[in-house]
């Protein structure tokens, strides 16, 4: 759903006088940094370094890790989906899961495709699931950092909600780190391309610290995360 803004300059005018400034109504020009050292961070890493640097971090996040190729992706997603106990399984509506083959294994295994049109029953679905899965948009080897883009068919509660959590990591995703992500999301603002209402920015299972710094895992969502990185290059 789209709408229009109205009344902005009268708004930001508004608020500059309350707080005793003259107004900006032009567009602000981006800063030219002289230095940027955030973007020297694994500077001229191949894709084959960057999947070890997500890789050693995912043992830092307690997230399992498993890299395979395309054609064997629905043999490791079937064993690990029995590792981690089966279904209920909840998965985004995303064509990829069909490029991947994985299609008629999920239908098998009782998946619930996330439908859009049932509303809330979406998310209680997403409550009672043992395992989402979802596949990450970008992904930052740095911090062990799947980033996904939510829409009408990729509720977030897929991620959020369900016992444990797969994430299908395509190895053309991967980044070095926040810096290369803020980029992209900011080259398709300025191209012009519609944005996630939505992106969120998961790294491995929930967990906290905040208690006598002692660490514990799966607080307030997954208790087990997984990705699965798929050569796709």
């Amino acid at each position: 759903m789209s709408g229009t803004i109205q009344n902005r300059d009268d708004f930001l005018k508004n608020i500059a006088e309350r707080l005793g400034r003259e107004p900006v109504l032009e567009k602000v020009e981006e800063p030219k940094w002289k230095y940027q050292p955030q973007a020297a961070v694994l500077q001229g890493k191949t894709p084959d370094e960057l999947v070890e640097v997500l890789k050693d971090q995912c043992l830092h996040i307690h997230t399992d890790f498993i890299k395979t190729t395309k054609s064997k992706l629905k043999e490791v997603v079937e064993k690990l989906v029995e590792e981690y106990g089966g279904g209920p399984i909840i998965t985004w509506k995303d064509s990829r899961f069909q490029d991947y083959g994985l299609s008629p294994l999920l239908k098998e295994k009782y998946a619930h495709e996330w439908d859009y049109r049932k509303g809330r029953a979406n998310i209680d679905i997403a409550e009672s699931a043992n395992i989402g899965i979802t596949i990450s948009d970008i992904t930052l080897a740095e911090s062990g950092t799947a980033v996904l883009f939510s829409n009408k068919d990729r509720g977030r509660s897929v991620s959020f909600l369900p016992l444990k959590l797969i994430i299908l990591i395509p190895k053309s995703s991967i980044v070095p780190r926040m810096t290369q992500a803020a980029q992209m999301i900011r080259a398709k603002t300025k191209n012009g391309e519609h944005l996630a209402s939505c992106i969120n920015f998961i790294t491995g299972p929930s967990n906290s610290a905040d208690i006598e710094m002692d660490l514990v895992v799966g607080v307030h969502g997954p208790v087990k995360a997984a990705y699965i990185v798929v050569d796709d290059l």
